[in-house]
Formats: C-alpha cells, sequence, structure tokens
C-alpha cells in the first residue's frame, strides 16, 4: 500500500524543498526536469508537474528536489508531492522514461562541456570575488564540484552554487542530474570566513 512509503520533506529555501522516500525511486540514477514539457513521458515527474507552481524536479535515487514559482507555502503543497510520490512508487513504473535515459550522453562528453562552460563563463565571474569552482568528477550525469578562494565557507556559497553555478551549467547541459558540492566550507588555506586578530 502506498500508505506504507514514508517520506520526509526538507526545506532547502523557500522555493526549493528536498523529499527523501524510504526506498530507491530512480535506483543508482538521477534527472533534472527544468520544465514541465520534459516531464510529458516519465511517470513521476508529470505527476508532479500537475501540482500547481512546480517549476522543476529533480529525481536523485531516493531523493526528489522540487522548485516552486509561487507563493504557496510548503505546508500547502507538500502534502499533495508526497501524495503523486506515493502514488507512483505503488504504481511500479519507471520514474524516468527509458527514452530520457538513453539520450544522456557519455560522463567524457558531459566533462568536456562542463569544463567549457566552468571556463567561459562560471570561473571568470566568481573570479571577480576571489573565488574558483573546480570540476571534481562526472558519474553518468552526476557532477562533483569544489568550491575554492572566496567561495569556501562563504556565506553566499549556496546562494552562488543554485542561482549562479547550477543555473549556467543546467540551462548549456540539461542532460545533467544532480550537482553536488563537496566543499568543506569550514576548513581550507583560504576560506571567506577568517579569523580576526586579537
Amino acid at each position: 500500500m502506498s500508505d506504507d512509503i514514508r517520506i520526509t520533506a526538507t526545506p532547502v529555501t523557500e522555493k526549493s524543498c528536498r523529499f527523501n522516500v524510504d526506498r530507491p525511486v530512480y535506483a543508482e540514477a538521477s534527472y533534472y526536469f527544468g520544465k514541465k514539457e520534459m516531464a510529458e513521458s516519465s511517470d513521476l515527474p508529470r505527476r508532479l508537474f500537475e501540482i500547481e507552481g512546480i517549476t522543476s524536479v529533480l529525481i536523485s535515487h531516493d531523493e526528489i528536489t522540487v522548485n516552486k514559482g509561487g507563493f504557496e507555502e510548503w505546508q500547502a503543497i507538500g502534502p499533495q508531492i508526497g501524495k503523486a510520490i506515493r502514488e507512483h512508487v505503488a504504481s511500479g513504473d519507471p520514474a524516468v522514461s527509458v527514452e530520457l535515459r538513453s539520450s544522456i550522453p557519455p560522463s567524457a562528453e558531459l566533462r568536456g562541456r562542463v569544463e567549457e562552460i566552468l571556463e567561459s563563463e562560471i570561473n571568470p565571474s566568481v573570479a571577480s570575488h576571489g573565488g574558483v569552482v573546480h570540476l571534481l568528477d562526472v558519474r553518468d550525469n552526476n557532477l562533483f564540484i569544489q568550491m575554492g578562494g572566496g567561495c569556501q565557507g562563504c556565506g553566499m556559497a549556496s546562494v552562488t552554487l543554485k542561482h549562479g553555478v547550477e543555473a549556467a551549467i543546467r540551462q548549456a547541459i540539461p542532460e545533467i542530474g544532480a550537482i553536488l558540492d563537496v566543499t568543506d566550507h569550514a576548513a581550507g588555506r583560504n576560506p571567506y570566513y577568517a579569523q580576526s586578530g586579537a
């Protein structure tokens, strides 16, 4: 029964919320749906985009990150999202269509395209604040990045990642799945927050 499926919701920002499911929804894989039209052939995101105000969906193993554009509070639309996830899992249908999954370019191609975006757009922009973004790895269509210099430990790093780095990469390369920041923002030789002298 779908009632046995446990889901925990964690708001990330006012516009973004992560839903953790107690089982894999899209096992060992991820896919990002930046608009409703992308989801027509895939059951789970199609159900989620039917909820008013949903603007994007990231499905990654047992996590579903949903973004909204309206002013509706997460407490109001969260139960609708949970219901859609439960109905999908109970159906046994694949979360992402096989056709979409097979259209993802090889990791080596994605790596080259991401490195080009970092070099031409992202790093020149963050360099003005003394920052740098490194691509550490590409696994399937998932990116592992590290922020350095002025970006490391910066209180605005998550905003830079979400609205700058992630937005630029997704706009140029829509096939990218999860974008994971593996930076230790509390350590390093040049973190943003330096201890003040006594």
